[in-house]
């Protein structure tokens, strides 16, 4: 690098020639590792390395290194902080637009070149300050007449949005830019000739307000309501640094404050920004889901950052302009944030020593103004990034991307050199001093508040913003990191991760489980147990602490996602979706005793394999295939309350009645099913007799009916994997009759009646229902995961041997069937059946609801289902 920045024959340059020499050196080390981050991703060195930055690199190298020689040469007595920070600041902006758009990357590599080539002229012909402060009304006129002239031919680059630039063919500059530059060259060179003359502070100030007025009025019309803010603010500074007076800030601020006001009610972007900025979670997914992509940005980086090119900040909207500032904190973290501040503060720091040593008052103001400038824009934009501040839209001098932009602060920069070179041994004397020491503590607090709120989102907040569902960093790292696998209990595998680093892919190998296993998708999001057994099948549970800081201290990614065993049986899965197809409905088969699922169905489903081709079809389709109808499926309990009512045994008086059916409301309600013979009370309430129902019904009070539904759990929402109905709410029954015959309030589900026909079987004890047994870690092997804890009942309930219908023998099971109405008027289908005591095997329950008026198919499946599940051969 010192050939690229030689020693000054002319002026001692050894600090200015060591801090390029340093900052030339951090942006080599920056192009390298953003050479070399795709091998990171990947973990091999067989990647597709970034080399088109290096041209940037180079652009930046080749233009500084001309710059650096110009203004030695021309301007030996220059600020030697200046020049090395500016070029700091637009190459770390440069390569971050490079790594974000290698399109925009060019672009901005060719508007440095152009900008240099200004700072170049500027310093070989310094006189040409004078020509500013010499025709002052001339320039601003002219810079009002450009930023006009966008009401008329004005375009917006990109095709639809503020027609704020002017151009064409692909060249295209802002006027407003240059509007700030100009307005503060009039205000320095204005006040430097008026300030002692003797006129009334508001006579100084009247021809400054209409000009300030008049370039506020047409940013205000053209809708660049941040520039007119920074200019009003930056307005109210200058004059504060040449008058000294304090009511300049009181009247400013009650200013903006009205004005700001006025906005809100006029303007509906500044009402969506600021409406965004007091409550950005309100709207994370429409008005505020820039600003929260930048939080999690932030968050992402923690402290140290991803590093270059291993994040993920093209995921915030204009990351490489209004939220360059993002994009940095996340590849930099908060070391990369601060010191990024860091160097906004001290160039603006140096902007105001520069001002109060200069030579005279049009440089000491244009100094102050230019630094001010810098230092308040950056404050605004990186304020709106961390939420300090409402967004305004404006860029961050020397690094975001913007032509326009870029060569108005090389332009200042170039101003400032020429100034600190001009400076004099004997400068007059400064009027006020304190201004400037205010002015240099505001800029200073704010940057500082600035690096605290920065530090509260990458490390406070940071857990919190990143497991956020709208983070969608997850789908890149679903590209590079495998996914752990859902295997059955016979570890036959469910779902896979297939592909190589880099074009993952997850599969779905049995797509009938689609309503259960749910999605993993880039475009559509997680769903299903994809989603609630997300954390291991990530990485990021089960692995040890050391290995997920390692992986995302090294790799920026989480570490290989661990295989996780569910309870499934695929042979008795693949029966009971068999069985199934062509049907609306559910079933579910149980372990009795331990709550294991052992196969689950909703029909319709849907492949998660095809989400890109049927998303459309199947979220519109309305036979539902997203629903899953085991876990949230409604349904009233019908006749199918029978066994519930019977297992409390049958009191002595009570009597079967002579008719089974019975009359409600006028309408006659049916056995589900014609009983076997002889008619007792096993085979009627097997059969869903509504009559023996009633009879059964009439022996309980309310409460003790209510009591009956709150033991087997009908009140209660099941702690399950996949996520379920809310529970019917626990109130008092209205009417003993509609609940005897299961046409009260209260709504089921499949898996709610299975877990309650596992109750039955298991001497009153319900199981927790639970699909994920184990996980398979990398040091301790299979892990068994916890399940949730089993409710005993305080009922005394027994259930037959013999409550089974004919037919059924050598089949150890008990069976029920009924009907139930729903709230629409239509008819479903209840079938219920469970292993009897005898059985020695492990003890079986299995609900089915067919959402059609059809007992002998519910029958049908119900018994193909019991036989699979008791003999899988």
């Amino acid at each position: 690098m010192n050939l690229f920045f030689p020693p000054s024959s002319i002026v001692d340059n050894s600090t200015q020639r060591r801090l390029m020499v340093l900052a030339g050196i951090f942006l080599f080390l920056y192009s390298v590792i953003l050479t070399l981050s795709p091998a990171v991703r990947v973990h091999s060195w067989d990647a597709n390395y970034r080399w088109q930055h290096w041209m940037g690199f180079a652009a930046w190298l080749a233009g500084f290194s001309l710059v650096f020689r110009q203004v030695n040469q021309w301007l030996p007595n220059h600020d030697p902080y200046l020049l090395p920070i500016a070029s700091l600041l637009s190459g770390w902006g440069l390569l971050t637009i490079w790594r974000l758009d290698s399109t925009f990357g060019m672009r901005q590599t060719l508007w440095l070149l152009v900008a240099l080539g200004l700072v170049y002229l500027f310093s070989r012909f310094s006189h040409w300050i004078d020509l500013l402060r010499r025709y002052k009304y001339i320039w601003l006129s002219i810079g009002l007449g450009f930023t006009a002239l966008t009401f008329i031919f004005g375009i917006y680059p990109n095709g639809e949005g503020p027609r704020l630039w002017l151009g064409c063919c692909g060249l295209y500059f802002q006027p407003s830019e240059p509007l700030k530059l100009l307005l503060i060259i009039y205000l320095a060179a204005y006040l430097a000739g008026q300030l002692y003359i003797t006129l009334s502070f508001a006579q100084l100030l009247a021809p400054t307000l209409i000009l300030a007025g008049a370039a506020i009025t047409l940013l205000v019309a053209q809708r660049d309501l941040g520039t007119a803010m920074l200019i009003i603010i930056i307005y109210t500074i200058v004059v504060y640094l040449a008058s000294g007076r304090r009511r300049v800030l009181l009247v400013s601020l009650i200013f903006m404050t009205a004005a700001g006001i006025a906005g809100y009610y006029i303007f509906s972007v500044i009402r969506l920004r600021i409406d965004a900025w007091i409550n950005p979670w309100l709207d994370s997914s429409g008005a505020s889901y820039q600003i929260v992509q930048s939080f999690i940005a932030v968050a992402t980086g923690r402290i140290s950052g991803t590093g270059p090119g291993l994040g993920s900040p093209g995921l915030i909207p204009v990351s490489h302009s209004d939220f360059i500032a993002a994009s940095i904190g996340e590849e930099t973290g908060l070391m990369g944030l601060t010191g990024l501040l860091l160097l906004i503060g001290i160039f603006v720091i140096r902007t105001l020593l520069i001002g109060m040593r200069a030579g005279n008052n049009f440089h000491r103001f244009l100094a102050s103004g230019l630094g001010m400038y810098i230092g308040i824009q950056s404050i605004l934009i990186i304020g709106g990034n961390l939420r300090m501040l409402p967004l305004t839209g404006v860029t961050l001098p020397f690094v975001s991307y913007g032509g326009s932009s870029l060569t108005t602060a090389f332009v200042a920069l170039g101003l400032l050199l020429i100034i600190s070179n001009n400076e004099t041994q004997t400068q007059p004397e400064i009027p006020r001093l304190q201004p400037y020491l205010v002015t240099a503590g505001f800029v200073g607090s704010a940057l500082f508040m600035l690096s605290l709120i920065a530090g509260w989102w990458a490390v406070v907040r940071s857990d919190d913003l990143q497991f956020r569902t709208d983070n969608l960093r997850w789908t890149v790292h679903s590209r590079y990191v495998p996914r752990g696998a859902l295997l059955d209990r016979s570890n036959e595998p469910i779902a896979i991760t297939e592909g190589v680093p880099g074009n993952l892919t997850r599969t779905l190998i049995y797509p009938q489980l689609g309503t259960t296993i749910g999605f993993s998708d880039s475009v559509y999001g997680k769903a299903g147990l994809e989603a609630t057994l997300d954390g291991y099948l990530s990485g990021l549970q089960g692995n040890a602490s050391s290995t997920i800081w390692l992986a995302e201290w090294i790799y920026a990614q989480p570490p290989t996602g661990l295989d996780v065993r569910l309870s499934l049986d695929l042979g008795l899965q693949a029966a009971v979706d068999e069985s199934l197809v062509g049907q609306l409905g559910a079933a579910v088969v149980l372990n009795a005793q331990t709550g294991e699922v052992l196969a689950m169905s909703s029909m319709p489903s849907f492949d998660p394999n095809q989400l890109a081709d049927y998303w459309e079809q199947w979220r519109t389709d309305p036979a539902a295939p997203f629903l899953n109808r085991v876990t949230q499926g409604q349904y009233p309990l019908g006749s199918m309350v029978g066994p519930f009512l019977y297992s409390l045994a049958i009191p002595n008086n009570a009597t079967l009645p002579d008719h089974l059916s019975y009359v409600l409301l006028g309408k006659t309600l049916d056995c589900a099913k014609t009983p076997a013979v002889p008619v007792t009370w096993d085979h009627a309430i097997a059969a869903g007799c509504p009559g023996a129902l009633v009879s059964l019904g009439e022996q309980y009070s309310n409460s003790e009916m209510n009591r009956l539904f709150q033991e087997f759990g009908f009140y209660t929402t099941p702690d399950f994997e996949l996520l379920p109905a809310a529970a019917t709410l626990n109130r008092p029954l209205s009417d003993p009759v509609l609940a005897s015959l299961g046409q009260s309030d209260i709504k089921v589900s499949p898996l709610q009646v299975a877990s309650a026909i596992a109750q039955l079987s298991n001497s009153g004890v319900r199981p927790s229902p639970r699909l994920a047994l184990a996980v398979d870690t990398p040091h301790q092997g299979w892990v068994v995961l916890p399940g949730a804890s089993t409710t005993s009942t305080a009922l005394s309930m027994t259930l037959p041997d013999d409550l089974r219908l004919p037919g059924l023998e050598g089949l150890p099971v008990w069976e029920a069937v009924g009907r139930a109405e729903t709230d629409d008027k239509k008819i479903i289908t209840w079938y219920v059946s469970a292993t009897l005591e005898s059985w020695p095997g492990a003890p079986l329950a299995m609900s089915l609801v067919l959402e059609e008026d059809n007992p002998d198919l519910a029958v049908q499946i119900g018994r193909n289902v019991m036989h699979a599940a008791i003999d899988p051969n």
